[in-house]
């Protein structure tokens, strides 16, 4: 039976004028209600700063509603206008707006309130590439090839859409999670416009700038490749190619080409690295007009990159290891994993001795310290008492002293390491006769042997490679542990 009140088909009803603006206002509320609320600072939870730079903080941030983590990018709005960098702010914006792959970092979301811009960007939760360069000294081949490969990648993409990173170094290459690379930082980049492969304006970092850059002001593409073969470098062998005391050195050796590879930099990277610190930037392997990225890609150093699939391999393990100083020798490996902490402070990483180190022993140590018996001190050699040595390390007993080479992937330094009561490990330049540094005790110190010459000792900040010209290396790591087992235990 039909109903009385039953509205007619559609056909044989033709609304009123009235019910056709009702239903336009109902649709434009439901499009109201629909729309994504604008987030705020509020929406989340700030846990710590990830890092500092001239005109912005980063922070690490949780979403409440979400529980999702983000880097969150915040930069002061009178600080930008007052130091003329909205420019920068908004180069890096577009960029990251144009961006969408998996080695380079995401920009989530923005928004703003009357004192600041906030940016959400990803995440990389196992922090800079260049803590653990410090901490290993240097990466292995494999380690070398496979990273150099993520970086290449991400060029290719940048320079397809035409972005030139102009600020390409370790400090904005980013581990994340899975340890694959996001490539982070693009407030000096440049968008070129259609057809144009170069910029002009002076940027960038001074161990990794370009010639080009320095001589003429303008950037190319392939200027960032000139920055990958810094990059190459500094993970083989330890070091940048033009480090210098100075700024106005380092540039002054980027323009004439001086650099040299040290002792033991294998062939085949040697011969990439060569191609790539080419004065002109239109003859560096992989620039368009010697073939583009396919050339690059070529090389041999690169035989068995599976390219296409990069973002799902697993990562090789990043180990410490010694490289061998000779095309001769076999390098030296560690079982002993890494992980260095975002937030480290970057104090550990210096070579340079900080008297906060001492401080920071526990307070059991210092009680252990506090303790330990005369008749552990008085068997101290009269002779350590009388060393040249005692006057680098106030009163304190010296336990065991002799010269080694304190090496940092394939460059070395000669000092004398001295181990006393406390305990510390100082080590002195013996021909300036000034204390360079100490290395830091710590529950979790611990050392390795090698070999009859070389020793690691392991802290948690960094991988100390130590070779002894004498061979006393098992006699080191054995009177290490011996202390570190009396003050630890």
């Amino acid at each position: 039976m039909k109903n009385s009140d039953s509205v007619a088909p559609p056909s044989e009803e033709v609304p009123s004028k009235d019910a056709k603006e009702e239903d336009k206002s109902a649709k434009k509320d439901n499009k109201q209600v629909s729309k994504p609320k604008k987030k705020s600072k509020d929406d989340f939870k700030f846990i710590k700063i990830l890092g500092e730079g001239s005109y912005s903080t980063v922070y690490l941030v949780e979403e409440i509603a979400s529980s999702k983590q983000f880097a969150m990018k915040v930069l002061e709005k009178r600080h930008i206008i007052k130091e003329k960098k909205v420019p920068y702010v908004s180069r890096e914006k577009e960029a990251l707006a144009m961006t969408n792959h998996p080695f380079i970092v995401k920009l989530y979301f923005t928004f703003q309130d009357i004192e600041n811009l906030y940016y959400g960007l990803s995440f990389a939760k196992k922090g800079e590439m260049l803590p653990y360069i410090n901490k290993l000294g240097s990466f292995n081949e494999e380690c070398t090839q496979f990273y150099s490969a993520e970086i290449i990648v991400a060029l290719e993409y940048l320079h397809s859409l035409g972005i030139i990173h102009r600020d390409l170094k370790p400090e904005n290459v980013l581990f994340g999670e899975n340890m694959h690379i996001l490539i982070t930082d693009f407030g000096t980049s440049k968008l070129l416009k259609k057809d144009k492969t170069k910029a002009s304006s002076f940027v960038g970092t001074a161990e990794y700038v370009s010639p080009e850059l320095l001589t003429d002001k303008i950037a190319y593409k392939s200027s960032d490749l000139w920055a990958l073969g810094c990059i190459i470098y500094q993970l083989r062998s330890g070091r940048t190619p033009f480090r210098a005391s100075n700024e106005y050195q380092t540039f002054q050796r980027i323009i004439k080409l001086e650099y040299e590879f040290p002792e033991g930099f294998p062939e085949c990277p040697k011969e990439l690295v060569q191609k790539l610190l080419v004065l002109d930037p239109a003859k560096r392997i992989g620039c368009e007009e010697l073939g583009g990225f396919p050339e690059l890609k070529a090389h041999p150093f690169f035989k068995g990159i599976e390219w296409d699939t990069l973002p799902e391999q697993q990562p090789p393990k990043l180990l410490p290891y010694l490289p061998s100083k000779s095309a001769d020798c076999e390098d030296l490996g560690s079982n002993y994993d890494i992980s260095v902490s975002s937030d480290e402070d970057e104090e550990l990483m210096n070579d340079m001795f900080n008297d906060l180190l001492i401080k920071n022993i526990t307070n059991d140590v210092r009680e252990k310290s506090s303790s330990v018996s005369s008749s552990q001190a008085s068997s101290t050699s009269s002779s350590s008492k009388d060393s040249p040595w005692q006057q680098f390390v106030g009163n304190r007993p010296i336990l065991k002293e002799g010269l080694v080479d304190k090496r940092k992937g394939l460059f070395a330094k000669r000092r004398q390491l001295i181990l006393t009561e406390g305990p510390h490990l100082f080590y002195v330049d013996p021909h300036a006769m000034v204390l360079k540094g100490e290395i830091p005790w710590t529950k979790d110190l611990r050392p390795e042997a090698k070999s009859f010459k070389i020793f690691f000792v392991h802290t948690p900040s960094r991988t100390y490679y130590l070779e002894d010209p004498e061979g006393y290396a098992i006699e080191w790591v054995k009177k290490i542990n011996e202390v570190h087992e009396r003050y630890f235990k």
